[in-house]
């Protein structure tokens, strides 16, 4: 008779940095499972489910990332005593300080595990300092819950919002595990109220949570993570070996795998939402769809592009208030932070300025040729090419994104433009043809127009539960024919 073991069992609820705890974990079933039991059991008690949500998250958190929790909770202790100083101070020099003191001890915990290393090197590399780097970790999650604090007290300060009287809801606020290690960003104003209203949830809430659920895992566990490992890690690890189509086309595979990545992600996290009573915005509307790069800003990583915009482009640096040329410089330097924010590399500040100085081109090019793009705004062929560009431009700027250093992004442009044969075609096309449609497959699922699932959904949510069931087996299905026993950390994690 085969014997419990006991100690085995205890370890699996612990910490194992080697299987961090994710959606696609075998550990989160049951985690759900449980959580989604007692959620239903106190659904009709705001404060006892604001209890379970944060317990759980913050379990869900320790799992992901170990006694880093202690950070997620820190910071909900300091923010939610600022915020409340802020409402009650009268003086407008006490709220700009207090509200000074939570940028600077937020932006301070972020710039110290993210960016010491970094400003470390650049100094022994400039000034000949010779400080040996210091063994940090990054928390994870840290960049997104930073700047969800920020928006908090900034909110606060500027009197859009009256700070939450209860601290279960604001760290519930912080710690909400679908969105607390990826995004998406949520403000506080638009999130919280939602915790004191009753909880409900409709049969079109349930199908459209299911829909983004099993969507969002195949975009991200079946279209992503197989391209990543079977061309596009291979490829971006060493460009001079290849080929430039291979190259080319690993690129282009690049830009349909982030985008199913985190879209994916991201639709996972505001599925479960959905079906907790919560509602969180979209994170991405088939941007790679857009005409313009300003467009495509509009539509990629929605909750970053709009909190750069509200909170530093607008709140910090006074976007077009001081005239044009002022205007010119303050897209730039939101965008060059905005590419120092995904990470502490020379890379990503390069894909920020690229970003920022295409932004201002657009802003140019949209005050002198106004009446011109009037007049050819519904003309396919401008459209086309309109798209075409922007795309091409995006795809560009992604080598800086996924190179690792210049030498990797400047051999991939090298080989791309001088190393281009297309006779190698057939034999690429032999040794990676399921590459290719999978790769097909993401653009076509992108180009689905966005209202699509708001059509479908009516229809969905007078399936019976055997349905459901049984469209969820065959995800896992097709779920298994891809399975790699490499896990694929979601590229959104290390930021």
């Amino acid at each position: 008779m085969p014997t419990l073991d006991t100690q085995a069992f205890l370890h699996q609820f612990l910490y194992d940095a080697k299987n961090p705890l994710l959606f696609n974990n075998g550990f989160f079933v049951y985690f759900f499972a449980v959580f989604i039991s007692l959620y239903f059991m106190f659904r009709n008690y705001n404060t006892a489910r604001s209890f379970i949500v944060s317990i759980f998250s913050l379990y869900f958190f320790y799992k992901a990332s170990g006694w880093f929790v202690g950070l997620v909770l820190l910071s909900a202790v300091i923010d939610y005593a600022l915020s409340n100083l802020i409402y009650t101070r009268q003086k407008i020099s006490s709220k700009k300080a207090l509200l000074a003191l939570s940028i600077i001890g937020n932006l301070g915990m972020l710039f110290y595990f993210k960016y010491t290393n970094f400003f470390l090197a650049f100094s022994n590399q400039f000034f000949a300092t010779g400080i040996s780097p210091l063994n940090i970790l990054l928390p994870v999650g840290i960049s997104f819950y930073t700047f969800e604090n920020i928006s908090y007290t900034i909110d606060v300060y500027r009197g859009e919002f009256a700070p939450e009287k209860k601290f279960i809801n604001y760290l519930l606020f912080l710690s909400f595990f679908p969105k607390l290690m990826m995004g998406p960003i949520v403000r506080a104003k638009d999130f919280i109220p939602q915790l004191h209203k009753p909880y409900e949830i409709t049969q079109f809430d349930f199908a459209k949570g299911f829909y983004l659920i099993v969507s969002g895992l195949f975009k991200k566990l079946v279209i992503s993570d197989y391209l990543t490992l079977n061309l596009v890690n291979y490829i971006f690890d060493d460009p001079a070996r290849h080929t430039g189509l291979e190259c080319l086309v690993a690129l282009f595979a690049y830009a349909i795998v982030i985008y199913c990545d985190f879209s994916g992600y991201s639709d996972v996290a505001i599925g479960i939402a959905r079906w907790l009573g919560i509602t969180i915005p979209p994170n991405f509307l088939s941007p790679y769809q857009s005409k313009s790069i300003t467009e495509f800003w509009r539509r990629w990583h929605i909750s970053l592009s709009s909190w750069l915009k509200d909170y530093l482009y607008i709140f910090w640096l006074g976007g077009n208030r001081k005239g044009k040329f002022r205007t010119y410089i303050h897209l730039f330097i939101t965008m060059l932070l905005g590419g120092f924010w995904h990470g502490a590399n020379w890379t990503f500040i390069v894909w920020g300025a690229m970003h920022g100085t295409a932004l201002v081109i657009h802003k140019i090019w949209m005050e002198i040729a106004d009446g011109f793009i009037k007049r050819f705004d519904t003309n396919f062929i401008y459209n086309f090419f309109a798209q075409l560009l922007t795309f091409l431009f995006v795809c560009f700027c992604w080598i800086f994104f996924k190179a690792i250093n210049f030498n990797i992004a400047k051999d991939m442009i090298h080989q791309i433009v001088y190393n281009f044969d297309i006779n190698v075609w057939r034999e690429f096309f032999e040794n990676y043809h399921n590459v290719i449609y999978l790769m097909l497959l993401g653009y076509v699922i992108h180009m689905i127009p966005d209202n699509l699932p708001e059509r479908i959904i009516p229809r969905l949510q007078k399936a019976p539960l055997v349905a459901y069931i049984a469209v969820f087996v065959v995800f896992l299905f097709v779920y298994a024919q891809f399975k790699s026993s490499t896990p694929v950390m979601p590229i959104y994690l290390q930021f």
